[in-house]
């Protein structure tokens, strides 16, 4: 098929993936009318079947390869859990620290090294849950190069390990770690935060604060347990106003470079901690607010000495435990991992995990990651209300795990990938604002979606151009690989050996390729039209290196389309 009705016809089975689910109203006409069944049961754990292990690893790692297909149905969940919980991290911060080491002053490192190690790790780190719930995390607790961070990379390296060091820990410790890292510090403006002053017009920064209630952990309406906004008189109800971000901002004031030394010079790091930039931030008394700060129904009272590390304290504790969070953070995950639109049972369920693991322990994040990936409507999908539109981050991580790409160079030296005309239209740690890539509660205009009163945050960076920039890049990708070239050949290459075994019998090599990529998710017609596709490039008799280009060429083919289909691309 020639290079230009090829892409013509992925971007219309790209097209048709975006729309296709509601052209089969799919969706329900109200998401809440479900019936609200009891907890389940201790849930059982049986060994699943390939096209189960495949589903469950599309939502739990960057993507499933063969055999970690066959070792999942040949085990089961809860010791697939086991393992991934026990297996250590895989780190940035030490790939980058010697690269740090080499830089000469007024030297900085650039983003490309960020990179390259992301798509490493996402393609061979063994511990793939921990780097996936990490990437979520990093699309809930935003921080971006978008801006001071540009070439902050050792910073950046460090705050990802930081929560991929919190993913498997307590959700208290996170949104500490979080508040402290001095990255976090920078983008949203509260280090260097100093009290008010009435005498120089200051007042403090409120940027954290308001983002810390709205984006981190209990939003902007209190929420009953399965996520359905509490109302008054038929309106939500705010969870907070003004009056609690001003009182809020006040216990941010006076945190700045960590370290030792309690100077006005440390405070505004001329004395040069060396390890600025991922040390945690401490609180400076002087800098600190002593007056009253009321929030959330907590007071913290006039102080005659500044207690910044205290008033941290009650405030996080406050957040922590605030009713919210569970169901709150708990749909989020869920909307990262597995599904835009959560039943308010699943939703529940979930929040009931963050609240309690069994033990009587809040916030324990194995419990919560085990309830979002375990639960009922994870594992077996209703097709109505089921999925997501696969954000295209892990569309490419997937195409590296599937076929077991490997870097020439050994460093993945995949670039800057923003570009949605003519690459993926994302790139890690590059989201426009704290907001994400995309809005949880995005609604895509004029849509069956929106008239449905359901959401699909991904829609939020789908464009006419990046469908057809998308199916060029991955037609590009799928043939010649990825990558910075180096004499004449790009340094991440796919290994298609698998596939070409099974070229000869295009019903064949589409059902691996199905297994592989969707779960066994095409359908009928799908299946059909690609496997006549593919039977169209013909197999020389008499000439094998023809012959063998012809496989090749037949695998390539087999794997855009399926790449670029409804069935694909809307996980499920």
């Amino acid at each position: 098929m020639p290079f230009t009705r090829l892409s013509l016809y992925c971007c219309l089975l790209l097209l048709g993936a975006c729309t296709s689910p509601l052209q089969r109203g799919e969706y329900p006409a109200n998401p809440r009318a479900l019936s609200r069944p009891s907890s389940p049961a201790e849930p059982k754990y049986p060994a699943p079947s390939p096209a189960e292990a495949s589903r469950f690893l599309q939502q739990a790692t960057f993507g499933p390869n063969p055999a970690e297909i066959e070792a999942l149905s040949r085990s089961n969940y809860k010791a697939w859990f086991k393992t991934q919980f026990a297996t250590p991290q895989t780190l940035f911060l030490p790939a980058v620290e010697p690269e740090h080491a080499k830089l000469a002053k007024g030297q900085n490192l650039h983003q490309p090294l960020f990179f390259g190690l992301f798509w490493k790790n996402a393609t061979n780190a063994p511990d793939q849950l921990r780097q996936r719930v990490a990437f979520a995390l990093s699309e809930i607790f935003v921080i971006s190069f978008e801006g001071q961070l540009d070439v902050k990379i050792r910073g950046a390296a460090s705050y990802y390990d930081m929560l991929g060091r919190n993913a498997f820990g307590d959700f208290r410790s996170l949104i500490e770690e979080v508040s402290r890292h001095p990255m976090m510090g920078i983008y949203l403006s509260h280090l260097k935060n100093q009290k008010e002053d009435p005498t120089k017009g200051r007042v403090p920064d409120e940027n954290y604060a308001r983002e810390l209630m709205q984006l981190f952990t209990i939003g902007l309406y209190e929420l009953n347990l399965d996520g359905s906004p509490k109302l008054k008189n038929g309106v939500p109800i705010e969870t907070y106003d003004m009056d609690d971000i001003t009182g809020l901002a006040k216990v941010f004031t006076g945190f700045s470079y960590g370290g030792p030394g309690e100077t006005d010079r440390h405070f505004n790091n001329q004395g040069r901690e060396p390890r600025w930039d991922i040390v945690p931030m401490k609180g400076y008394p002087k800098f600190h607010s002593t007056s009253q700060k009321d929030f959330l129904g907590v007071t913290i009272k006039p102080q005659t000495v500044a207690d910044p590390e205290g008033d941290l304290k009650i405030a996080l504790d406050a957040l922590f435990n605030h009713p919210n969070v569970g169901p709150f953070f708990g749909r989020q995950l869920i909307q990262r991992l597995v599904t835009s639109n959560p039943s308010p049972t699943y939703v529940e369920r979930v929040a009931r995990a963050f609240n309690d693991n069994g033990t009587g322990v809040r916030g324990d994040m194995q419990a919560v990651i085990r309830a979002v990936l375990l639960d009922p409507e994870a594992r077996n999908p209703a097709p109505s209300t089921s999925g997501k539109l696969r954000e295209p981050i892990l569309r490419l991580s997937q195409w590296l795990r599937a076929f077991n790409a490997t870097s020439a160079s050994g460093e993945f030296r995949i670039q800057n990938t923003d570009n949605p005309g003519t690459s993926l239209g994302q790139s890690p740690l590059r989201s426009s604002s704290v907001f994400n890539y995309y809005r949880p509660g995005f609604m895509p205009p004029g849509t069956e979606i929106a008239r449905q009163n359901m959401v699909a945050p991904e829609m939020q960076i789908v464009s006419e151009s990046a469908v057809a920039g998308y199916a060029n890049f991955m037609q590009s990708t799928i043939e010649a690989g990825v990558g910075r070239a180096e004499g004449g050949k790009r340094d991440v290459q796919a290994d298609y050996s698998a596939q070409m075994a099974v070229a000869d019998k295009p019903v064949q090599l589409v059902d691996q390729l199905d297994l592989l990529l969707t779960g066994q998710r095409l359908s009928v017609g799908s299946r059909t039209r690609i496997a006549e596709a593919v039977t169209g490039i013909g197999i020389p008799a008499n000439n094998p290196a023809n012959a063998e280009n012809a496989r090749r060429n037949r695998v390539k083919l087999a794997t855009l389309l399926i790449m670029v289909s409804p069935e694909y691309l809307v996980q499920k």
